[in-house]
């Protein structure tokens, strides 16, 4: 019975350091190993490199192992107040996309690296965003884009993260400022029809100009005209028009009727 008893005990211990000794990572982590304090190389890892993924075998007691993704992730910035270069007070909030690259120095060199890239990335975002005026942030975010991803991948560097992208992602305008610019933007399109409806009066009446021009060559095109605006007039057919008669239109009747040929004989008659 006691020898039953001492080997279960012996069973139970191998399996409690198994357990404590058998480590398995993701394709997608690395495990970080400190051995007695200090940076060691685990089952499958070079001297100073993290290790995995698959099985890790630790020594129980001794090791330990921190787990870190290597996966990309997205840290929502919370909304911060900002002051532009032109005085205006906004509310504007971003996202990063970040992953790490070496597992080692994420863990090493910084305490929290999730904690220390927002705190980057909000003051990053202060500092770019009150160097640039209004306009410029509502119309060029992608420079500012690029110069968020660009500052904040130099100050993480050292940390073995890797900053692929920043993107602006709220503008909040204040109330008055939106009425403002909403002014701006009427004012701006009734320019434009103006300057459109000044075109196309100019373009008009140099047409006009021209045809003017051709028909004060042949006195009967400007008859000819004068019927054809009658006729359109009247196919409303909800007036009534009184037009004199032009004796020039009756000047070839007349000089069939008493073959007079000149202008004044025929005006007399």
């Amino acid at each position: 019975m006691e020898t039953i008893l001492s080997t279960s005990v012996i069973v139970l211990l191998v399996i409690m350091v198994l357990a404590a000794a058998i480590r398995i990572l993701r394709e997608y982590e690395r495990g970080v190993v400190f051995r007695l304090g200090r940076l060691a190389h685990g089952f499958g890892a070079r001297d100073g490199m993290a290790t995995g993924p698959g099985l890790i075998f630790l020594i129980p007691i001794i090791d330990r192992m921190v787990r870190v993704s290597l996966r990309t992730v997205v840290l929502d910035v919370p909304p911060q107040d900002v002051i532009t270069r032109d005085n205006v007070s906004l509310k504007v909030n971003a996202v990063i996309f970040f992953r790490v690259m070496d597992a080692s120095k994420a863990i090493l060199a910084v305490e929290d690296y999730h904690f220390a890239i927002t705190q980057i990335a909000q003051t990053s975002l202060r500092s770019i965003l009150g160097q640039a005026e209004l306009d410029e942030l509502l119309a060029e975010r992608d420079k500012i884009n690029q110069q968020l991803q660009q500052i904040i991948d130099e100050q993480t560097d050292p940390w073995g993260i890797k900053v692929s992208n920043v993107e602006v992602k709220h503008v909040d305008l204040p109330v008055e400022m939106q009425r403002a610019i909403a002014k701006q933007a009427e004012a701006e399109r009734e320019r434009r029809a103006k300057v459109i409806h000044s075109e196309g009066e100019y373009q008009a009446a140099d047409k006009l100009a021209q045809a003017a021009k051709i028909l004060s060559k042949d006195r009967r095109a400007i008859q000819l005209r004068f019927l054809q605006t009658l006729t359109e007039v009247a196919t409303e057919k909800n007036s009534t028009l009184v037009f004199p008669v032009p004796i020039d239109l009756f000047e070839p009747f007349i000089r069939r009727v008493t073959g007079s040929k000149n202008e004044e004989d025929i005006t007399e008659k």
